[in-house]
């Protein structure tokens, strides 16, 4: 199935375009807020599996469609999780995940404009993980169990306050406002033949400058709920931004970065696109 947050409402997406209003077309049984509706993903699911979508009405206006997760109580982010970024980042690659946040005042929609800071900005087009189910000590092997949904992330960084000393800044330099881009659509793990082999990628101004597969990650999302869950209880509705493949800005020589006017393509294979304007910041 493929959710989304329609003005704010959790919403259902057909396969013909359509979209279900779940509040309305379940009489109530399932609430209109989307955050809650992590809560208690498993009855969501049951729900909405039994619900008549006939008569579902396309979404024309793609501004509609909001961040599917929004508000998460924890953000977790993964760095150096391909090989090959790490390779172009100078690092070795990790034996252990590389994890820090982003905070929740960076996550925004799918589509519009993110005012771009001072600094030097760079793309890492991401897949992100929602957690549908408590999940602490748990397996490998059961990790895709306690997996809401799949979705499309961009980890965006201002790369001089990330790399200023004694300690890099990751955090905070990942985390301006519109830093966390989420959509359009959460997709269930069974929608996928394969859900640890997904292409995804980035373009700006139409230029392709990322493009990878996920089944070349360092450590598979099983892996990464396994590792982080012996630690941190991961709460229903968390997000997990996974790791970007190579073609940052900082790898490229000359070094590249966005500028305002430039539009950023970022999309999963069986997922969906997102689209942002970068405008000059105040």
């Amino acid at each position: 199935m493929r959710f989304a947050n329609v003005r704010g409402r959790l919403s259902l997406m057909t396969e013909g375009g359509g979209v279900v209003d779940l509040a309305e077309a379940s009489g109530g049984r399932i609430g209109a807020d989307v955050r809650a509706a992590y809560r208690d993903w498993e009855a969501v699911l049951e729900i909405a599996r039994g619900l008549d979508v006939g008569g579902s009405s396309a979404v024309e206006d793609p501004s509609v469609l909001e961040n599917p997760v929004p508000e998460p109580r924890q953000v977790f982010a993964i760095g150096l999780n391909y090989a090959d970024h790490a390779a172009e980042s100078a690092f070795a690659v990790p034996a252990e995940p590389a994890v820090f946040t982003k905070y929740v005042t960076s996550l925004t929609g799918p589509r519009g404009e993110i005012a771009l800071p001072p600094g030097r900005v760079d793309w890492e087009v991401e897949l992100v993980v929602v957690i549908g189910r408590r999940a602490h000590r748990v397996p490998a092997e059961k990790a895709w169990e306690h997996v809401a949904g799949l979705s499309v992330g961009q980890d965006l960084s201002e790369r001089d306050l990330q790399l200023v000393g004694p300690v890099p800044q990751f955090s905070l330099a990942k985390s301006h406002p519109g830093f966390g881009p989420i959509g359009p659509v959460l997709v269930t793990p069974d929608e996928f033949a394969d859900p640890e082999d997904l292409e995804l990628g980035c373009l700006v101004n139409g230029e392709q400058l990322q493009k990878g597969k996920t089944s070349d990650m360092v450590f598979p999302v099983p892996e990464l709920i396994a590792r982080l869950s012996r630690v941190a209880p991961l709460l229903p509705g968390d997000v997990i931004f996974t790791g970007t493949p190579s073609g940052v800005g900082l790898g490229r020589s000359p070094e590249r970065f966005l500028a305002a006017g430039d539009e950023l393509v970022s999309y999963v294979r069986g997922v969906g696109e997102m689209r942002h304007r970068m405008i000059a910041g105040r």
